[in-house]
């Protein structure tokens, strides 16, 4: 086993509706509306440590439901309703498992509820970009997690049975909080009184029928007895806000990679570990010819359009940076090949003209976001054979710091084209052009008037978009002692400054979810109360009584 992996056998992200243990996908023939329905198998988690009752989940369970979006988005663009519910009797889902979680260590727990936060967003950007609508049907209870899948929902419907109620429990029986953005979602997006929130997130077994409408917790109730046609009504309500879409879907085949203790090959993707260096190098190689044209061309060349598989390997590689190699600080970022292809492919992206090209958009802007979301450093490093243009100029800029070769014997390509006007929002709702030059917006502009012509090191850095430029004499020694000062600083002060830097300008639902919300959250799991001897996680499910530490802190 490499030193950077973990102890145990790699988590892999790749999955297949055929290969679905706790979700079923159902897309009737000629339907615009889906059903995805969560029956979770107790004895199928990703360790024999726990079982998964009551609909509990851990991460194997989430890289389903990401799967799920992700093929509904590209494989069936007619549908416009996905019903979200449960398969169990009486219970739609108890949220996180909580012995998984108190088994756990620290890094997976921020890790798990980091994916977990990514696959709602994800959810709610289908419900924003890709005319999908989301009914959360709660045929029975929804508790912490289940409640915030339900919040990311579109709409609710809770069944009234006397029996099923949404609830956030943490507080009172884990002395901890709803770590995917519960609380974020329950005030900010739902705008649920601030006292009233405060009430529910302080009783256990949460709160029932027509309390929970009053509330703004569900959108509606429906008996048990006519509980399908309440479903079906509500699912058509919401498929009709949204235009109809024959087309025919693209399927998504799995992605081909050779992985071994050095790293992960992929077509277009190269992950390499530094062997001793607690570092890796992300390579994105270019293909040599620009493919598809136009969007029909795309539509046509489907998954195996360059630009969609390399982003689908980019989100892998990431993913499997974050999960399995928990010692590695530093990746070092490099996109290599024709700075025109790149832009030929940004010049289809831009043109948006079918519902493909807007998926693969979308695509793009998901995985810029999971960049940012990454607890490494990253630093971008343009030197001779490099072309960070178009939508790879936005990685360069979502990278913490960006080095510039200086050099006309080694010219650099580095070219902004039209999608960086906006087609990339970060979290905080700005470009990355906007966040980098907040202080002087009228610097992103005048980047902006260079859309198309490639920009050397000189203009470049003169425009403010490398960290440092050194010339060749230099370079091999500046960026040395870069690498190897960034591995030596603590890891947690790192993770914390990054966080801190990465979201300047204003504070959204999504910002406050990964920059403040989770970190709590996280912070709380550290804490005596929740994972002592004698903490709230640790006593859940046996006879003992939580012990706290009164102190205010």
């Amino acid at each position: 086993m490499a030193a950077t992996a973990t102890a145990t056998a790699p988590i892999e992200f790749q999955t297949h509706p055929s290969r679905y243990k706790h979700w079923k996908l159902d897309v009737p023939a000629g339907s615009d509306c889906a059903a995805l329905t969560m029956a979770v198998q107790p004895l199928e988690g990703l360790r024999d440590s726990y079982e998964l009752k009551l609909n509990s989940y851990d991460l194997g369970v989430d890289i389903e439901l990401a799967d799920a979006i992700q093929r509904l988005r590209f494989e069936q663009p007619q549908v416009r309703c996905i019903v979200v519910t449960g398969g169990l009797d009486r219970v739609f889902c108890a949220g996180a498992n909580i012995h998984m979680l108190g088994s756990s260590t620290h890094g997976f727990k921020v890790n798990f509820c980091k994916y977990t936060n990514e696959t709602r967003l994800y959810l709610e950007d289908a419900s924003e970009h890709s005319n999908k609508r989301f009914l959360c049907a709660l045929n029975g209870t929804a508790s912490g997690g289940g409640y915030e899948l339900a919040l990311a929902c579109d709409k609710i419907l809770l069944c009234d049975d006397r029996n099923s109620a949404v609830s956030f429990p943490e507080l009172p029986l884990l002395g901890v909080l709803p770590g995917t953005g519960g609380l974020t979602r329950l005030v900010d997006k739902r705008k649920v009184r601030k006292d009233q929130a405060d009430v529910f997130s302080s009783i256990a077994e949460g709160i029932k029928g027509k309390r929970a409408v009053e509330w703004g917790l569900v959108d509606r109730i429906a008996p048990l007895s006519r509980w399908k046609e309440a479903v079906a009504e509500m699912a058509r309500e919401l498929a009709r806000e949204t235009p109809a879409n024959a087309a025919r879907g693209v399927e998504l085949p799995a992605l081909k990679v050779e992985a071994s203790e050095a790293g992960r090959h992929y077509e277009y993707v190269t992950l390499a570990f530094e062997p001793g260096s607690r570092r890796a190098s992300l390579t994105l190689k270019l293909p040599a010819e620009p493919g598809p044209r136009d969007g029909a061309a795309a539509l046509a060349a489907g998954a195996r359009w360059w630009m969609l598989q390399l982003l689908r390997e980019l989100d892998d590689a990431l993913l499997h940076l974050r999960l399995n190699h928990p010692l590695i600080g530093l990746v070092v970022l490099r996109v290599v090949g024709d700075a025109q292809v790149a832009l030929a492919a940004d010049a289809v992206l831009a043109k948006n003209e079918n519902w493909f090209v807007n998926e693969v958009r979308g695509q793009a802007r998901r995985v810029l976001k999971r960049v940012e979301n990454m607890a490494k450093s990253l630093y971008a490093v343009a030197d001779s054979g490099t072309a960070f243009a178009g939508t790879f100029f936005e990685l360069y800029l979502a990278c913490d710091r960006q080095y510039l070769l200086n050099d006309s014997d080694q010219p650099v390509a580095l070219c902004v084209a039209d999608l960086s006007r906006g087609a990339y929002p970060m979290a905080n709702g700005l470009t990355r052009l906007q966040t980098r030059f907040l202080a002087e917006p009228a610097r992103a502009a005048k980047v902006l008037e260079h859309v198309g012509a490639p920009l050397d090191a000189d203009s470049a850095n003169e425009l403010g978009l490398a960290t440092f430029a050194p010339d060749s004499i230099d370079w091999d020694d500046e960026l040395r002692l870069a690498l190897e000062e960034r591995v030596s600083f603590s890891p947690d002060g790192l993770t914390g400054m990054e966080q801190n830097l990465r979201f300047a300008g204003p504070e959204t639902l999504e910002t406050k979810i990964f920059g403040r919300l989770s970190a709590w959250q996280n912070w709380i799991f550290q804490r005596p109360n929740a994972v002592g001897e004698r903490g709230a996680l640790k006593c859940y499910g046996t006879p003992k009584a939580p012990e706290f530490d009164y102190q205010r802190t």
